[in-house]
């Protein structure tokens, strides 16, 4: 077995078994921690998370990175409130749209103009930003709540928060392209080598880009479900999700560099981390911790770092073996 089968292993059992003790302790410790209030509350809140990793699943695979994820979610949703008054389908479309544009412009620049994904999506992570601030006048964007379109993020349909079963529903088209589609297996291919996925006729370029315009088009719709949820499209929200996106794709067993992934780890590396920011705030319940919500940007960080590091020690041992 090689070590980059090791990682790929380490990163789809290891955070299914750390997800299911985590749950385990929380069961233990916690009064209602699984309860039905607090289960409905983690789906609905982590699906925006979800939908933004899932995308985010893509482009890492592919060899690259988005920086724009959250400033594209904040304009979505700042697009989608605009567009609430028409109904939830005009939301859903502004606010898509959005995203599939900015998706768009990242993979020119990148394919075309040959700049580095680091800095495009850097570039567009900032005129999202203040786009999204020009849109609303430094502002939240009232929702309108009479068209229905709160809905998307407050409802529920058979009794699961709507929320969450757009986020399932996207994860599972996402495992059926990855695992069954010439595209999923393009994006595996590029991200292992672009240069020879080139020599073998894959169209690496077309590949990318769709990688970042579904990163983009996710999302915006992250930024519908933002809206509808808390009732305004929010212009200064979406800081620090595409490190929440990155730490759960990573802590899922997909490298950094390209190649290796898995969409239903990923959605494991969601529910870990939002769980575990569940097991905080229920500890600070308990009072023998005190910890601010910024102590969740701490940890995300040191989620990623350590699973950077695993992941680095393992590939370069498997690249000084060879």
């Amino acid at each position: 077995m090689t070590r980059i089968h090791l990682a790929r292993m380490v990163g789809s059992y290891g955070v299914l078994i750390a997800l299911a003790l985590l749950i385990l302790f929380g069961y233990l410790r916690y009064e209602n921690f699984l309860g039905l209030f607090n289960i409905m509350s983690v789906l609905r809140y982590n699906s925006m998370f979800a939908l933004v990793a899932l995308g985010m699943c893509f482009v890492i695979m592919t060899g690259g990175i988005d920086l724009s994820v959250g400033t594209v979610a904040a304009l979505g949703s700042v697009a989608a409130a605009y567009a609430s008054p028409y109904g939830p389908v005009a939301g859903v479309v502004a606010g898509v749209a959005v995203g599939l544009v900015v998706g768009l412009i990242n993979a020119v620049m990148i394919t075309r103009m040959h700049i580095m994904p680091f800095i495009a999506t850097l570039a567009s992570m900032l005129a999202a930003s203040g786009t999204a601030l020009l849109l609303a006048n430094n502002r939240s964007v009232p929702v309108s709540y009479q068209s229905g379109f709160t809905e998307l993020g407050q409802g529920n349909f058979i009794g699961l928060p709507i929320p969450a079963i757009i986020a399932t529903i996207a994860f599972i088209l996402g495992w059926l392209v990855l695992n069954y589609t010439a595209t999923g297996r393009g994006v595996l291919a590029v991200g292992g080598s672009e240069e020879s996925a080139k020599l073998m006729g894959l169209p690496a370029d077309r590949i990318k880009t769709l990688a970042y315009v579904a990163s983009g088009g996710l999302a915006g719709l992250a930024g519908v479900v933002l809206a509808a949820q808390f009732g305004a499209g929010q212009p200064i929200e979406g800081v620090g999700w595409e490190l929440f996106a990155i730490a759960s794709v990573v802590v899922g067993g997909t490298l950094l560099t390209g190649g290796v992934g898995s969409v239903g780890a990923t959605l494991a590396g969601v529910l870990l981390l939002g769980i575990l920011f569940t097991v905080l705030n229920f500890e600070n319940g308990l009072g023998w911790i005190s910890l601010s919500a910024y102590w969740q940007s701490v940890i995300r960080g040191a989620f990623l770092l350590v699973v950077v590091i695993l992941q680095a020690r393992l590939v370069a041992g498997e690249t000084t073996r060879t």
